[in-house]
C-alpha cells in the first residue's frame, strides 16, 4: 500500500479484513465545529473516530501533545486498530487533520499506513457511499514501540538541531502581523525558522499537489525538501502535512517539533523573531 492512496483504490478495497478506515477529522476550536458529531452522521463506511484531542498527553502544558506509548497502544487497541493492519486515513477538515494521525500511527510502530488523497471531500465528489452506522467491535492488538529521534523538543532547539526548522503556519501568523488564535500567546516565529504554509501544498479539491508543484513549494520556501528538516506549525497539527509532503518527494529524514508554537510562544524566555 502506498503513503497516499486514492478514491478508487480504497473503494475497491474497502471490505479487506486487514484494512482499517479511520476519520482522524479535528478543528480549531473557532471552527465551531464537531468532528465527532459529524462523523456520527456521516462518515466512509465502517469507518472508526480517531480523536486526536482524545489520543494525547493530558498531563502536558499544551494540547494534544503525543501520548506514552503505553496510553497510545491502549486507545488504538480500543478503537479495534492494530500495529500490522492496513491503515487509511481520512478528514474532513480544512487543517488535514490526517496527516497528524498518519504520522502518530507511524510514530508507534504502525508501518502500513496510507492517506486517502482528498478526504471525504473528495469521497464525495467522486459519488462513494457513506453512512451513520458505527463500526462494528474488533479485537485489535496494537504492539507499540515509539520511534527515537522523530521528535524534538524545545531545549532540542534552543541548543540547535542543525538542520533548518519549517514553520507551518499562514505567513501573517508566522511574520507576526496576524494574532494567534490562543488568547495571551506571542507573535512571530522562532529565529531563523523559514515558512511554508501547509495550505500551499493541497490543491483546491483537496489532493496533494503533484510532485513538481510540492517541490516548487518547498523551494519557494528556501528549503530543498530531499534534505533534513524539522517541522513546526502552531500546535503539532498541520506541521505534519509538512513531513508527509516531503516524505511523497522521496525524504525519510525529517522531525517534528510537538510543542511548536504553542509551546514556543508561551515561553517568556523563548528568543521570538518577527517579520
Amino acid at each position: 500500500m502506498d503513503d497516499l492512496v486514492s478514491i478508487s483504490w480504497l473503494a475497491a478495497n474497502l471490505k479487506a479484513a486487514d484494512l482499517v478506515v479511520l476519520d482522524a477529522s479535528w478543528h480549531l476550536p473557532t471552527a465551531n465545529r464537531d468532528p465527532r458529531q459529524e462523523y456520527a452522521a456521516h462518515h466512509i463506511p465502517g469507518a472508526r473516530f480517531f480523536d486526536i484531542e482524545a489520543l494525547a498527553d493530558h498531563d502536558a502544558a499544551t494540547s494534544h501533545m503525543l501520548p506514552s506509548a503505553a496510553a497510545f497502544a491502549a486507545g488504538m487497541e480500543a478503537l479495534g486498530v492494530g500495529s500490522d493492519d492496513r491503515i487509511v486515513i481520512y478528514d474532513q477538515s480544512d487543517l488535514h487533520t490526517s496527516a497528524r494521525a498518519w504520522f502518530m500511527l507511524r510514530h508507534y510502530g504502525a508501518r502500513n499506513v496510507a492517506i486517502l488523497d482528498g478526504g471525504l471531500k473528495q469521497w464525495l465528489a467522486e459519488g462513494q457511499p457513506t453512512d451513520s452506522k458505527p463500526p462494528t467491535e474488533r479485537p485489535a492488538r496494537f504492539a507499540a514501540i515509539e520511534a527515537k529521534g522523530e521528535v524534538v523538543t524545545k531545549d532540542d532547539i534552543l541548543r540547535g538541531v542543525g538542520v533548518p526548522l519549517l514553520d507551518a503556519r499562514g505567513a501573517a501568523r508566522f511574520a507576526g502581523t496576524e494574532p494567534e488564535p490562543r488568547p495571551g500567546m506571542a507573535a512571530g516565529h522562532i529565529p531563523g525558522a523559514k515558512n511554508l504554509p501547509f495550505g500551499a501544498l493541497y490543491a483546491e479539491d483537496g489532493r496533494f499537489r503533484s510532485p513538481d508543484e510540492l517541490r516548487r513549494a518547498f523551494a519557494n520556501a528556501g528549503l530543498d525538501p530531499a534534505r533534513p528538516f524539522v517541522a513546526t506549525c502552531g500546535s503539532g497539527v498541520t506541521a505534519n502535512s509538512l513531513i508527509f509532503a516531503a516524505r511523497l518527494l522521496g525524504n525519510r529524514d525529517t522531525r517534528l517539533y510537538d510543542g511548536s508554537w504553542s509551546e514556543w510562544g508561551a515561553d517568556p524566555h523563548t528568543p521570538k523573531e518577527q517579520g
